[in-house]
């Protein structure tokens, strides 16, 4: 890996905390790396911090931002146009979700998701191309979701925040075509991670969809094929063998098809045991 300047959102633990983990490990010269790690919760950032510079010997910057909040993520903007680089990567991957019909969600846990899965990225990826461009060597991953290709019941807002990111990463990668700097739209399927105790109501339980078991994929599945997606310079990733025919099948069955799919499944939350 050649990048001297990673920024990674959501890097606290799940994909961010595995991005730095194996981007510290794999970059080519660890002395030169600059490492600037995103994410609310303050303690672990600073551990996982303290962990990388004893092992690695890198430099990594702690930046605690609730990327939900405007004004944060202001601040966070200000930090991240100063920043510079030969061989710049940023990893767009903080996300929330949200398990439960739209017209019983809560209008604020909306808003975050917005703010956090779409209007963060945005923002971020919009402070950092200008160095990126004139550094004429970088790249930016967007973390999307097999769900950018479905429309889900119970799961309307994240799917569609999704989709918004897929897209944008494709058009992105069309205007930056010939300048040095490119992106990629990484699908994985469901990983155990934390995001689904979080993205579970209160007092709820998800109903467990037939086969799902199957589409899991591991955490360094994930992160490995994400950065070599990157080294390839390819636009879009769905990690694992499973996830590309799932992902394959899902671009190209009618709509009509999709929509019997997604209106059989197991959809209810469901009162937690």
């Amino acid at each position: 890996m050649l990048y001297d300047t990673v920024v990674i959102t959501g890097a606290s633990s799940g994909f961010g905390e595995a991005f730095a983990r194996h981007v510290a490990e794999q970059v080519n010269d660890r002395s030169a790396l600059h490492l600037v790690l995103v994410a609310r919760s303050v303690d672990k950032l600073q551990a996982l911090a303290l962990e990388l510079q004893e092992q690695y010997q890198c430099r990594v910057q702690v930046c605690p931002c609730d990327l939900a909040d405007s004004a944060a993520r202001s601040q966070l903007i200000a930090q991240l146009e100063k920043l510079c680089g030969q061989r710049m990567l940023l990893i767009n991957n903080a996300g929330l979700g949200d398990y439960g019909e739209f017209c019983s969600s809560e209008p604020e846990r909306n808003r975050r998701m917005i703010e956090v899965n779409m209007t963060a990225s945005v923002e971020l990826t919009r402070a950092m191309l200008p160095s990126m461009l004139q550094a004429k060597s970088a790249h930016i991953i967007n973390i999307a979701s097999l769900a950018a290709d479905l429309a889900i019941p119970d799961f309307a807002m994240y799917a569609a925040s999704k989709a918004f990111v897929a897209s944008f990463t494709e058009a992105l990668r069309i205007e930056l075509k010939g300048t040095g700097v490119h992106a990629t739209a990484v699908c994985p399927g469901p990983v155990h991670t934390n995001f689904g105790d979080v993205a579970r109501r209160t007092g709820k339980s998800k109903k467990e969809v037939p086969f799902r078991k199957w589409f899991y994929t591991t955490i360094p599945c994930v992160v490995e094929a994400a950065l070599k997606a990157v080294d390839c310079n390819q636009p879009r990733c769905y990690p694992s063998c499973k996830i590309r025919l799932a992902g394959l099948f899902v671009r190209n069955a009618p709509l009509w098809l999709l929509r019997l799919i997604m209106s059989s499944r197991p959809r209810k939350a469901v009162p937690a045991e």
